[in-house]
């Protein structure tokens, strides 16, 4: 086992520490650089042009116009936006759309409220890998379907997946495709010349930028109704005084892994295939998911029989890995993952998830260190199997901060 600087942090899809360039850009904006946008003196004309600055930085990102980018709270705003908005503006005759299964609770969670408001939702199966297939999409749009929406890829298990088809699909027929493209920006190409998308969501902390800031892609000639009221800011269709430093970070984030694009997903993906195979000989119990070829280069994701995943979560905790079943805004659910049922996954498996996502900083020693661990994690698990039960597994940790190995 090589050393590692502990913890090792192995969930960068979860989310990502602010990069020290970003940090550099963003500092003036919390105190000298004070002023609101929306005011007409100079100092307020030149955070404006910070903005606007940053606003072009993403747009270049995804291949969109400045024009064509708008500024929000977050992934999970741009994602109730973006349906939410799409749907006022749609006419009584055209109340169906289409959903995928594995999408992010962002996105399931605005067209459950949808349903509740008179609109036919249909949810698209996947296949096995957690894949959609683009005939099935097809097949299911109707007359009177509005929108169909698809994750470019997903945030469990990594699956990416065919959006150049599905757009093209609704496009012919006349159908709003949204996509929500949160853990791809900076991990594979992604531009909206090449990808038939209407309507794309993007983050700015999972791409070493700050919380709580996000963005909503809207092609050109496209009406959207805004999500809330109260002011002109972003073409006049999103009320609230702007995040600058957030916004400002997003643009330097964006514009950074612009910049590493060619080299950071080709060292992701060999330190993610090392994880993949160590797992996979450390732990015979564990199997890999989604789709082995179409899929993010940070993303390991597993399976393993006979394991309760947030136990085995909290014995890597106590070993000083730092990993996740999935979802972080479903984190303590005790409800087995939605993608791994949808993919068909039985109850009990899918409550063995566990996902290790790799990033910028992630080292050799880091991925060796995690592989032992995991190991040994499980090993120790099985033992007190028969003895423990996760509630009294819970109590130890709480009271030692350590696993006895």
């Amino acid at each position: 086992m090589t050393s590692a600087n502990l913890p090792v942090y192995l969930d960068y899809a979860a989310t990502t520490p602010l990069a020290p360039e970003v940090w550099a850009e963003m500092a003036p904006y919390f105190a000298s650089s004070f002023a609101n946008p929306a005011s007409i003196y100079t100092p307020a004309l030149e955070v404006r042009q910070a903005v606007e600055d940053a606003r072009r930085r993403v747009a270049e990102a995804v291949g969109a116009d400045p024009g064509e980018i708008f500024f929000t709270s977050g992934g999970t705003e741009a994602d109730n936006w973006a349906i939410k908005g799409c749907a006022e503006m749609c006419s009584e005759d055209r109340r169906h759309a289409l959903v995928s299964g594995i999408e992010h609770k962002a996105v399931l969670e605005p067209f459950q409220w949808l349903a509740r408001h008179g609109f036919q939702i249909e949810i698209l199966p996947v296949d096995g890998c957690g894949l959609v297939d683009p005939q099935e999409v097809e097949r299911r749009i109707r007359r009177d379907t509005f929108l169909v929406s698809v994750m470019h890829a997903n945030n469990e298990v990594g699956t990416i997946q065919p959006v150049e088809q599905i757009g093209a699909i609704c496009r012919a027929h006349g159908v709003v495709f949204h996509m929500d493209a949160v853990q791809t920006l900076g991990k594979v190409p992604l531009n909206v010349r090449h990808i038939p998308v209407d309507l794309m969501t993007l983050s700015a902390h999972k791409i070493y930028g700050p919380k709580g800031v996000g963005a909503l892609y809207v092609r050109r000639g496209l009406r959207i109704a805004p999500l809330h009221h109260g002011g002109e800011q972003e073409q006049g269709i999103r009320a609230g005084t702007l995040n600058v430093p957030g916004i400002v970070g997003f643009g330097a984030a964006a514009a950074l892994a612009s910049r590493e694009m060619d080299t950071t997903p080709a060292r992701l993906l060999h330190l993610r295939d090392r994880l993949v195979k160590g797992v996979l000989a450390i732990a015979p119990e564990a199997s890999l998911t989604g789709s082995g070829t179409r899929r993010l280069p940070n993303n390991a994701h597993f399976v393993v029989e006979g394991v309760e995943g947030e136990a085995l979560l909290l014995a890597l905790d106590a070993l000083g890995v730092c990993a996740s079943a999935g979802s972080a805004c479903t984190a303590g659910s005790n409800e087995p993952s939605h993608v791994l049922l949808a993919m068909g996954f039985p109850p009990q498996r899918a409550r063995g998830a566990l996902r290790l996502t790799v990033g910028r900083p992630t080292t050799e020693a880091d991925v060796e260190y995690a592989m032992d661990a995991i190991g040994r994690a499980i090993g120790e698990l099985r033992r007190m199997r028969q003895t423990h039960t996760l509630a009294t597994w819970r109590r130890e940790v709480d009271n030692s901060g350590r696993m006895g190995l």
